[in-house]
């Protein structure tokens, strides 16, 4: 890939730790964060993917953003949760500010080389794969994630014949968006093991994979 590297969400503990484990290996990173973008902002976003061409072209982005709790904001329990406000937020947030950097993100790939796009999304996004329940609006804004990914990754394939766009579930990492919502038994990761096993199966992807929904080891999860 080429040497330029963007993360968006490089504030963040997934989003710092991925900055990290990148200058480490001698690529050159450029690290968006709220200072740079509002998600809710697509100006803000088109602004700061201008910045990035400007800069050159990125063999490597990597959007690393996403809300679970905040003010007014709680992982619902029971349907009777609900609430609007909250859920537009969640949407926001998870779904509408990805698509929108991938609309402004994706011209950025080369189209002669190989390159990757990589959302991180959430294994509770997966509708296969719940069996709890709970958590409406986190769940239905990463399966609405999901589904970007993927369309965004079949029209990818016109333009950009070897670019790969794919959705992640990182695994449960110590982090702020996490804390206090990591349940017993699970296998809880400092964000710098994440970030390895991320980028490890980053390199090894095939422009076969694009479109696809893969754990941070590069096992499909259902959609």
């Amino acid at each position: 890939m080429d040497n330029l590297a963007v993360v968006i969400g490089a504030s963040g503990g997934i989003g710092g730790a991925l900055m990290d484990r990148l200058q480490a290996a001698g690529r050159t990173v450029v690290g968006l964060s709220r200072r740079d973008m509002d998600l809710t902002d697509e100006d803000s976003i088109a602004r700061a993917a201008g910045r990035v061409a400007r800069l050159g072209t990125p063999g490597l982005i990597l959007v690393a953003t996403g809300v679970l709790h905040g003010p007014g904001m709680q992982p619902e329990k029971t349907i009777r949760a609900l609430d609007a406000d909250a859920m537009a937020r969640a949407f926001a947030v998870n779904a509408i500010g990805p698509a929108l950097i991938l609309k402004h993100f994706l011209p950025l790939l080369p189209r002669d080389r190989r390159a990757v796009l990589a959302v991180l999304s959430a294994k509770v996004g997966s509708i296969a794969d719940n069996r709890l329940g709970g958590w409406y609006s986190y769940r239905a804004s990463k399966a609405a994630l999901n589904q970007v990914a993927r369309t965004a990754a079949v029209e990818l394939r016109r333009t950009h014949p070897r670019a790969i766009c794919v959705a992640f579930h990182p695994g449960t990492v110590a982090t702020p968006l996490s804390d206090g919502f990591a349940k017993t038994g699970l296998q809880v990761q400092q964000p710098q093991e994440a970030a390895s096993a991320l980028l490890a199966t980053i390199d090894r992807l095939d422009p076969a994979q694009s479109g696809a929904f893969l754990d941070r080891f590069g096992s499909p999860i259902p959609w």
